[in-house]
């Protein structure tokens, strides 16, 4: 290729139609027009051509592809000087089971001029290898907006009718003719094409043509579909994931229901450990969900389907050995099942029913769940992964003991709750708890019961607060319970209720106490000018609580300025 049509690192030049004989764009425009298949003028190695008419959209894709032009090199590339030597037409199928022929053409007194003309599909087999190529193979990062907006197909005759055409009409043409009209073609070019014009108006179309027109229409109907597919695929694993494990889940069902066309759905997920699917999420299902939630692999049909790894396409539940599920109204007696694998490794199962419009389900819609699954499945994994990160976040907050939020989240939580209180001026209160005596119910009775003392105790404080409070186990026999927007007097009651809860509670050793029974001392700090820290906040409860202990323990005191 010489310099000046050499291809850039992000565009290969198509054409130079400079190159083309006066007048011959239109001749060449119209043929192509009238047969419905492209044709192409070219000098040297393609692309560029000089003129391109009507060229296939996907040949278009492969030719403006730096990563995928080298396909076609062997074959349209390589057109003009295969014509060239051979001195004829010569026929060949390319690599995308395009059939086209090129041959040497004199236009003029232009010489080594060629045509390569057809670039058609004329089988459906051979359209249909090349979608799964594009679908599945190693053509998925070809596919764009454009890539079949122009797909073509012909039969024999149509492709021997269009050489002979090309041939006549070079022969006869004459350089810088410009058409009478527009839209007319000179009397020169007409000429010859009326040799071959009465015999495609008393043409009848055979079986074999109509069948293949009929294809054709088939499988044009899918390429608008996969078309509009691909456009609603580009961002599904972006619309289906979130920061939050729940969200994920629905999400996925959601936008994989609307591209199903499903009015009811159910997505269940594999839990490895128990061995069982459980339901994340479900849409249209009117029954209790509680009904779904476990189901253990092989069990059912989506433990058969997941134990399996085959999905399970149904039209008719009527006419299959599948019971349909009592109590379900089921608008449709159509459904799939398909299980989410990675690397062999169970994700779970997808479940959609009651197609919009009655439809049952096909391989068509199989082919799009195969097309999702693999996004599914990583959405998945995503989802697991926050699952358990949560899982871990909540366990390095939480007092494996007794339940409750550990020292680190309450300081954080009280550091939240101080500058909420700040910039709108809420009140708020904070209690710090110290079991009385815990040493020596400790020593006496053993760190076992002095365990079940503390989980009692957590016990009480979680039974008597209200929902916006936080208790916490602040480090051994200590507790603290966080009030938020809660004054002095409202943090009084609520302490004193604590203390009668547990002072009336029955331990297995309480009577053993220096008071005959588990009693609890407390402490109250609330928020003001010179307690406006988290630090001070704790230090003026703590010191209020050793006040309390002070005067003989079992009773709740206050924070007050002129505590030393």
């Amino acid at each position: 290729m010489t310099d000046k049509f050499q291809k850039s690192a992000t565009k290969i030049l198509q054409e130079h139609p400079e190159g083309a004989p006066d007048a011959w764009a239109e001749v060449q425009d119209q043929i192509a027009a009238d047969e419905g298949l492209a044709v192409l003028l070219v000098d040297g190695p393609q692309p560029p051509a000089i003129i391109a008419s009507l060229n296939n959209s996907i040949c278009q894709a492969f030719q403006s592809s730096p990563e995928h032009v080298g396909l076609c090199n062997p074959y349209c590339g390589d057109a003009h000087r295969r014509a060239m030597a051979a001195g004829h037409i010569s026929r060949y199928k390319c690599h995308a089971g395009l059939e086209c022929f090129t041959m040497p053409v004199k236009i003029g007194r232009r010489r080594k001029l060629a045509t390569i003309g057809g670039r058609a599909f004329i089988t459906g087999a051979d359209y249909r290898a090349l979608m799964e190529r594009f679908r599945s193979g190693e053509l998925k990062t070809l596919v764009g907006p454009q890539t079949f907006s122009n797909v073509l197909f012909s039969d024999e005759q149509k492709l021997s009718r269009l050489a002979e055409r090309l041939e006549k009409a070079t022969r006869t043409f004459v350089p810088g003719a410009v058409p009478a009209r527009a839209g007319e073609m000179q009397d020169i070019v007409t000429q010859a094409e009326r040799v071959v014009a009465p015999k495609i108006e008393s043409e009848k179309p055979s079986d074999v043509q109509i069948q293949l027109e009929a294809e054709v229409a088939r499988l044009r109907g899918e390429i608008e579909y996969r078309t509009r597919l691909d456009t609603s695929l580009q961002h599904f694993l972006e619309r289906i994931s979130s920061s939050e494990a729940d969200k994920t889940y629905s999400s996925i069902l959601a936008n994989s229901s609307e591209l199903l066309k499903a009015g009811r759905a159910s997505l269940m997920v594999y839990d490895e450990v128990s061995n069982e699917l459980v339901v994340k999420a479900a849409i249209g299902i009117s029954i209790d969900k509680a009904e779904l939630e476990r189901l253990r692999l092989g069990d059912g049909i989506s433990g058969s389907v997941l134990e399996s790894g085959r999905p399970l396409v149904v039209r008719d539940i009527g006419s299959s050995d599948i019971t349909a599920s009592r109590g379900r109204n089921y608008r449709s007696r159509s459904f799939i099942s398909y299980p989410i694998t990675i690397g062999g490794r169970k994700i779970g199962v997808i479940n959609v029913t009651d197609k919009a419009g009655g439809g049952y389900y096909d391989d068509i819609d199989l082919s799009l769940l195969e097309i999702i699954g693999p996004q599914i499945a990583v959405a998945l994994e995503r989802a697991e992964w926050q699952e358990r990160a949560n899982e871990f976040q909540l366990m390095s907050i939480t007092d494996p003991l007794t339940g409750l939020p550990n020292r680190r989240y309450l300081e954080e939580r009280l550091g939240e709750e101080l500058n909420r209180s700040k910039r709108y001026g809420y009140p708020m209160s904070f209690l710090m708890i110290d079991i009385d005596d815990f040493k020596s119910y400790n020593d006496l009775n053993g760190h076992l019961a002095g365990d079940l003392a503390l989980q009692m105790t957590a016990h009480c404080l979680k039974a008597t607060l209200r929902a916006a409070d936080v208790a916490s186990r602040y480090g051994g026999e200590e507790f603290c319970i966080l009030l938020p927007q809660t004054p002095l007097n409202e943090a009084e009651a609520i302490a004193e209720r604590v203390r009668q809860r547990v002072s009336s509670t029955t331990y297995p050793h309480g009577k053993s106490q220096p008071l005959g029974m588990v009693t609890i001392s407390m402490g109250i700090a609330t928020f003001g000018r010179h307690i406006d820290t988290a630090e001070r906040v704790i230090a003026a409860a703590d010191r209020a609580l050793y006040l309390a202990k002070s005067k003989g323990k079992n009773r709740v005191e206050i924070y007050e300025e002129n505590l030393t």
